[in-house]
């Protein structure tokens, strides 16, 4: 009788322990949380079955933040980089290439993620994300690299722009980043196309 006295509110305390070192909004891996529990499989199990924690795809857990419309989902961001243990990478989605007034309109149910680690298809939280190794890509995504990108991956888009709606759409983009952009991140392929577009005149190596 004196065992499970002494037991419940120490069981109360970690468990309190564990919740106070959990935000809204946050996703979590079991490694993030197993400092703040000697039991954190029992206690990860209480807080999903109370609903202060939903059980992601590969070991991820999110901590749901609430609106008046009810749970919000984790942030895209916040959910690749707990699954990645990295904060270097770029989301893509290849529906931004819409964007460029080039009269694409095909849309794509996953995003790509540009990132030095992982390679292959992965579902999070119901998303198809496709994982991309790149050795090199800028922290923000411009329309010039948009554009570079497009260039890049003409092979695996269903819908690809003719050479016309690319020659008659440079001069709405800046030419000199646009140089700087394929130098940097476009292909042999890219580069030569950009250089058969842009005019003769730029330093275009």
């Amino acid at each position: 009788m004196h065992f499970w006295i002494f037991f419940i509110p120490c069981a109360l305390q970690l468990m309190k322990a564990l919740y106070q070192n959990i935000k809204p909004g946050e996703v979590y891996r079991r490694s993030d949380l197993e400092y703040f529990s000697s039991a954190i499989d029992r206690h990860l199990s209480q807080l999903v079955q109370e609903g202060s924690l939903l059980r992601l795809s590969h070991g991820l857990y999110y901590a749901p933040q609430l609106s008046k419309f009810g749970a919000l989902p984790p942030n895209d961001a916040v959910l690749v980089e707990r699954f990645l243990k990295d904060d270097e990478f770029l989301i893509l989605s290849p529906n931004l290439f819409n964007s460029l007034g080039l009269g694409l309109t095909q849309l794509y149910n996953s995003s790509w993620v540009y990132n030095h680690k992982r390679k292959g298809e992965f579902t999070l939280n119901g998303k198809k994300f496709e994982f991309k190794l790149k050795s090199s890509f800028p922290s923000q995504l411009t329309k010039e690299f948009l554009f570079v990108e497009l260039l890049n991956s003409l092979e695996d888009l269903v819908e690809t722009p003719e050479l016309s709606q690319i020659h008659n759409k440079i001069k709405d983009f800046d030419s000199k980043v646009l140089v700087q952009m394929s130098q940097k991140y476009g292909s042999g392929r890219s580069r030569k196309i950009l250089k058969s577009v842009l005019p003769k005149d730029l330093n275009y190596a």
